[in-house]
């Protein structure tokens, strides 16, 4: 929507939670390291993830939440991949450009997607929900609903059910990677060696992060620790470390047997870990636990992206969970209020009935935001480039923001919502 770039347009994809990527593969004859190559895998394995999350949100996967961690690490790969990349093609990133394809890819449906949440809780939210959504709106604009809610202290964990927009502190910290992590690419990544100095740096990031997620994890209210940008980027850099060079060539030489072996035990792990982590109660979480998650996830990308024809990569990338990986970005922003806003027994169901109900509408607005939204702006419709984009971007961000100024603020205390069986992420 914004601009247009066909050079680098199916470059472009993003990776979290939803869109498809490029990456520059290993070696060893498997994906050619000197061309950018689609990885079906790694759509099947962001279909695992949102799936995993849809989970936990209703109630039926305690770990669930490491999905979240996995699309950090996904985004982290696919991302330093196109900077690097990009860098070595033409010894320059245009970062206007870069950060221009980021929000043309994303801004859309989320937009389409707050203004339509907005007007739903209006019609039929209890008032504390809409109240909340009225305040919150503005930090989502700003991508930095993240830090709005740890500035509220308002208990992350103990809030499930009353913001319509809590799943969305995950999307600001990946707009601030986005914004600061090509900066430090351009400075450590220029000249011989820059793709080892891009690693140190993300490495060295990662342990910093990791030691302030593990002294601020240590508070009762773990607010802080869990959605802050700087103590959640460690999944992010791990993500980033992976992509480069030296990692992808390592991996590259390992025999494909052991690549095939590692694939099946990092899967196992991580499916453990969504069974058995018990939310911010699991012992070790935020003293290495989600750092070793994170870890493991880096492995599993790396080495699918390095063999994405071996039986892990064929299964993950096999069509139920790549359909679902290339919808999870829309689906991620759907879910939540649409949990939220549907009654907990429509029509006398309830449990897993509910659990279905609100799954199948969750897809079936994630399709209607791809066909009508996201494919028209990643397909480069007419209407979504030069001046007509710039002009449809100016009317969706209007008629939100007017929409949001319009709707009568409820009174505080009005209203209350029943969140005894919703999980927050």
């Amino acid at each position: 929507m914004i601009g247009h770039d066909p050079a680098r347009a199916d470059q472009a994809r993003h990776a979290s939670p939803g869109q498809g990527g490029h990456v520059s593969a290993g070696q060893g004859g498997r994906v050619s390291a000197s061309r950018r190559a689609h990885v079906g895998a790694l759509d099947g394995l962001r279909g695992l993830a949102v799936v995993a999350v849809l989970l936990f949100h209703a109630g039926h996967l305690r770990g669930g939440f490491l999905g979240v961690d996995l699309f950090f690490v996904l985004s982290g790969f696919l991302i330093t991949g196109l900077l690097l990349a990009e860098l070595g093609d033409r010894g320059r990133l245009d970062l206007v450009a870069f950060w221009g394809r980021r929000a043309r890819r994303l801004l859309p449906a989320l937009t389409v997607m707050v203004a339509a949440t907005l007007l739903l809780a209006w019609a039929s939210a209890r008032p504390d929900l809409l109240r909340s959504a009225l305040q919150d709106a503005p930090w989502v604009a700003a991508q930095s609903v993240n830090w709005h809610y740890i500035g509220e202290r308002i208990g992350y964990w103990n809030a499930a059910g009353t913001r319509l927009f809590a799943h969305l502190w995950s999307i600001g910290v990946e707009w601030q990677f986005y914004l600061l992590w090509p900066l430090t690419v351009v400075l450590a990544g220029n000249g011989p060696g820059g793709q080892r100095r891009v690693g140190l740096v993300a490495v060295a990031g990662a342990v910093v992060s990791l030691v302030l997620m593990i002294r601020l994890g240590a508070a009762v209210d773990t607010t802080r620790a869990y959605e802050g940008t700087d103590t959640r980027a460690f999944s992010l850099l791990l993500g980033a470390v992976a992509a480069t060079s030296p990692v992808r060539d390592a991996v590259g030489r390992l025999p494909r047997v052991a690549m095939e072996a590692m694939c099946g035990l990092l899967l196992c792990g991580l499916a453990v870990s969504w069974l058995l982590t018990g939310g911010e109660q699991a012992p070790g979480l935020f003293q290495g636990g989600m750092f070793a998650h994170s870890l493991a996830g880096a492995a599993l990308i790396a080495l699918l992206a390095a063999m994405p024809d071996g039986l892990a990569g064929r299964v993950i990338g096999s069509a139920v969970p790549r359909r679902l990986g290339e919808l999870s970005y829309s689906l991620y922003l759907w879910h939540w209020p649409i949990y939220l806003l549907l009654p907990r027994s429509p029509a006398g169901l309830g449990g897993a009935g509910w659990t279905i109900v609100a799954i199948g509408l969750s897809l079936v607005a994630a399709a209607i935001s791809k066909v009508v939204v996201e494919d028209p702006v990643r397909l480069r419709a007419r209407w979504t480039t030069g001046r007509r984009g710039w002009a449809a971007l100016a009317v969706a961000a209007v008629t939100t923001a007017g929409l949001w100024a319009a709707i009568p603020r409820p009174e505080p205390g009005a209203g209350t919502v029943d969140v005894s069986r919703l999980s927050q992420v």
